[in-house]
């Protein structure tokens, strides 16, 4: 599976963004997907999960309320949409997915994941 994350830019605090996840393959809907991010000098840290069918969802403490991961089965690709953006959540978004049998797992640890997207930058200016 090949991920291609995209809908980065630059922001001012208080801007919304919304980033997009694609996959290459129908299958995707067999994936439990997560979001993570790293800024310079930090490791990769979580931000939201979302299992295969979308049922259930789990977010880091410092986004819950701003952000809302979703997917769409029919179209290979998990959403990221973030709200009340803040300098804080500066850095490099990554998408990640991992292929799985069960369907209510959520996974929040990158060594979770299998495969991964390039990452996009996202800026929010204070």
């Amino acid at each position: 599976v090949q991920l291609q994350a995209s809908g980065g830019g630059l922001v001012q605090a208080g801007g919304s963004l919304r980033l997009s996840c694609a996959a290459s393959r129908r299958a995707f809907s067999d994936h439990a997907v997560g979001w993570f991010r790293q800024a310079p000098g930090n490791d990769r840290g979580f931000v939201a999960a979302i299992t295969r069918g979308g049922g259930r969802t789990d977010y880091t403490d410092s986004v819950k309320g701003r952000f809302t991961i979703s997917r769409d089965n029919a179209k290979n690709t998990v959403y990221l949409q973030m709200n009340n953006l803040n300098p804080s959540d500066t850095a490099v978004y990554y998408c990640a997915s991992k292929r799985t049998i069960l369907t209510a797992p959520l996974y929040i640890l990158p060594d979770d994941y299998h495969y991964w997207g390039q990452g996009t930058l996202v800026t929010v200016s204070s």
